[in-house]
Order: C-alpha cells, then structure tokens, then sequence
C-alpha cells in the first residue's frame, strides 16, 4: 500500500519508506524553518552507595556527572551518526541536566533546540541514552547491577505536528 493508499485508508503514513517500501530519509526541503525543541528523560537505577559515590565525586574514574554532560552534548551533536534516517540538524543548544531521589535513582534530562525544518526529538532521546551509558561506564567497577530506563521523551515544541507533553507517570 503506497503512502497516499494508506493516508486515504485512515492509517498514518510510514515516511521512512518509499513506494517500494524501501528505507529512505524524509524530504524535509519544502518545510518551513520553526524554532523546535526536545526535551528526554531517563533514569538510571543503582545501588544507594554507588548514588553516594557520585554525588561525592569519589569514584576513580572521575567525575560522573561532568563526562556524562559531555557524552551527552557530544551524542546529541552526533545523533545522524547513529540513527541512520536521521537529518544532519544545526543544534542551537543542548542542555543536561541531574537530580535523583536520594535512594537509588539518577535521572537525567536533556533538551535540545533548533530553528530548522525538522524536529530535534531523536538528539534529546541520544543525549540521555548516551549520559546514562557514560555513568553505566565511569560506575560498573562497583555496581554493574545497574539499570537504564525507562527512557521517554517528555516534550517537544515546534514544527507542523504542534506540541507535544507526556501526562504519564514516566516522566
């Protein structure tokens, strides 16, 4: 079924495939340019004492948190390199951020904003992928017990579909 066949149906179209239902990149040439934004958030879940660790800055690889802002700002910026009907997108800015529940969850945050054609929601969603990663690596030598996710995206701005905002309990 082409893409209008499936549009007349009723279903949405898959726009990542072409009339012989082959993977491409979406044409975004005749969009406007709109700010947009991304937010992503997700958690990663530890031992207590390993959240201590942390937050005290005593791990010997360093500190946590400072490289996994990097990974993840550097993510965001590499995110075509990663997903592959991803559009190379001039980021505006990237912002980390960290807060947790003083047991056993980190949680992680990233909003990402551009003015462009195209929307900045898989550049959030790898920033905080990549974050989580990043503490997953600078903290397995004393808890490789450790658990990512879930990892959601909490809100997006801009563009022809409109706003977005989760209402659930995940974010």
């Amino acid at each position: 079924m082409s893409d209008k066949q499936e549009a007349e149906s009723g279903a949405l179209p898959l726009t990542h495939f072409n009339e012989q239902g082959r993977a491409r990149m979406v044409d975004v040439s005749d969009k406007t340019d709109t700010k947009r934004s991304a937010t992503a958030r997700t958690t990663v879940t530890m031992e207590r004492s390993t959240l201590e660790l942390i937050k005290q800055g005593k791990l010997a690889k360093g500190d946590v948190l400072a490289v996994a802002q990097v990974a993840g700002i550097m993510a965001a910026k590499k995110t075509p390199d990663w997903i592959p009907m991803c559009h190379p997108i001039p980021i505006t800015g990237v912002d980390i951020s960290f807060a947790d529940d003083g047991e056993r969850r980190l949680y992680i945050e990233a909003t990402v904003k551009t003015t462009g054609q195209t929307g900045v929601e898989m550049e959030a969603l790898t920033a905080v992928s990549a974050a989580a990663l990043t503490v997953y690596d600078m903290c397995k030598a004393v808890d490789k017990a450790m658990e990512l996710g879930p990892t959601v995206l909490v809100a997006k701005t801009g563009g022809k579909s409109g706003d977005f905002h989760r209402n659930d309990t995940l974010s």
